[in-house]
């Protein structure tokens, strides 16, 4: 949604942009004096009270919330709103749309209701009740976004909405960068986390894990250094974060029993602890339980590091990873990971795991691999990390395909996608 504000605001459009706090928006949001941030209140916590009563207190927290602050802004032609979250928000949406004769679009990047379902089960009442919602709101927008081709034909075939497909595309800010630049991030990195300092102490040398700097020279990467793997995670139920715990403790006892010439990982997971974008507060249950094995481990060869990042530093640690790894399962299978079109755009080689979407993002043995389960993964990494740092040819074969892909940007595609759009509507 950033992106789309920008994006808005570059064709001279005036946007206020509606949302959670938490986190920190892109500079370059910030410092546009065509967009104006509104901050919504998080849901109290309410406790001590039954799922189904806190629930209901929720919604209307949300719908009146939300409802007075779209009223009070100045007037609009349209209302942009990203599909999940859809209770309530797409029926407030709509229903200020209607008050003040604005166009509703929807941008569909997945279903809220294949989300809940991942919880609450199939038949749950409220999973039936979400689906129903999303079908009935999503016919009544002016116009429809959707991330993928699959998604495109879902909407059209089981619920009549006609929709434009807009993948997502790297915005400016997702490029390659300098080793010099990178040496600049792991130092800042190594001041906060012990993960990223460098063993060796040398004062004539500016050194972390990664890099070092003589005095008066460039930046170098290290000719004995870790791989460094990427993955972010919501640590909710789509993201199965013991995908790739698994796979890295396969990684350890490989490393241990010295079947091939292995390097140390150092693995970075990002994410936030709790996510106000599904149904109203989706806490991520997942992390509480992983930190605490973490915190336990003993392993010799892999480590991990679980940063918070200023929004700026996300793309610079995603340029400056040897790998990602996605685990994202995508609940519905037809939206396509933003985590990984970031990666790509820094030219990062990714190992995701497979849904039926996936193909229209990732091309196994092309620009990425795909994986099933976590022997699947370790493999993955055994063989691409094999021989590194000296050696690293399966990894810069999936760098170089990856070429055309980052020459897409986002704000070309979304002009040939929306400007056409909103002229029609």
């Amino acid at each position: 949604m950033q992106y789309h504000s920008l994006s808005f605001a570059k064709e001279g459009f005036q946007v206020d942009i509606v949302g959670y706090g938490g986190s920190t928006p892109h500079g370059s949001l910030r410092k546009s004096t065509l967009i104006t941030q509104h901050i919504l209140r998080d849901v109290p916590q309410l406790s001590g009270i039954p799922t189904i009563l806190r629930y209901f207190i929720k919604v209307i927290w949300q719908t009146l919330h939300l409802g007075f602050c779209l009223l009070l802004l100045p007037k609009y032609k349209y209302l942009l709103v990203q599909n999940p979250p859809a209770i309530p928000t797409l029926a407030v949406a709509w229903f200020v749309c209607v008050l003040r004769g604005s166009k509703l679009i929807i941008d569909w990047h997945n279903y809220a209701y294949t989300i809940l379902r991942l919880s609450l089960g199939p038949s749950h009442l409220l999973v039936r009740f979400s689906k129903w919602y999303e079908s009935i709101f999503g016919r009544l927008s002016a116009a429809n976004l959707c991330v993928t081709e699959a998604m495109k034909e879902d909407l059209k075939v089981n619920w009549n909405i006609k929709a434009s497909t807009l993948y997502d595309t790297p915005p400016e800010m997702f490029h390659e960068i300098s080793v010099e630049s990178q040496h600049h991030l792991f130092e800042k990195l190594s001041s906060l986390y012990d993960e990223f300092k460098s063993c060796d102490i040398d004062g004539e040398v500016e050194e972390t894990a990664f890099t070092k700097k003589d005095k008066g020279c460039d930046a170098v990467l290290k000719t004995k250094r870790p791989a460094l793997i990427v993955s972010s995670t919501s640590w909710t139920e789509d993201e199965d974060f013991g995908l790739l715990f698994s796979a890295l403790q396969d990684y350890e006892s490989s490393v241990q029993k010295s079947e091939r010439e292995l390097p140390d990982v150092l693995c970075v997971i990002t994410g936030k602890t709790h996510c106000s974008s599904y149904f109203l507060i989706w806490e991520g249950p997942q992390k509480q339980h992983y930190s605490e094995k973490l915190s336990q481990l003993s392993w010799s060869h892999v480590s991990f590091c679980l940063p918070w990042l200023e929004a700026e530093d996300y793309p610079l640690l995603l340029a400056s990873a040897d790998l990602g790894v996605c685990l994202h399962m995508s609940s519905s299978g037809l939206d396509l990971p933003m985590k990984v079109v970031d990666m790509f755009g820094c030219g990062l080689p990714v190992c995701a795991v497979d849904f039926k979407a996936l193909p229209e993002l990732v091309q196994h043995g092309s620009n990425g691999l795909v994986f099933t389960d976590s022997k699947q993964l370790s493999q993955q990494i055994q063989t691409l990390f094999s021989g590194f740092p000296a050696h690293q040819a399966k990894l810069q074969l999936l760098h170089q395909n990856l070429a055309t892909f980052q020459k897409r940007k986002w704000h070309e595609n979304w002009k040939s996608v929306v400007l056409p759009m909103l002229k029609e509507i």
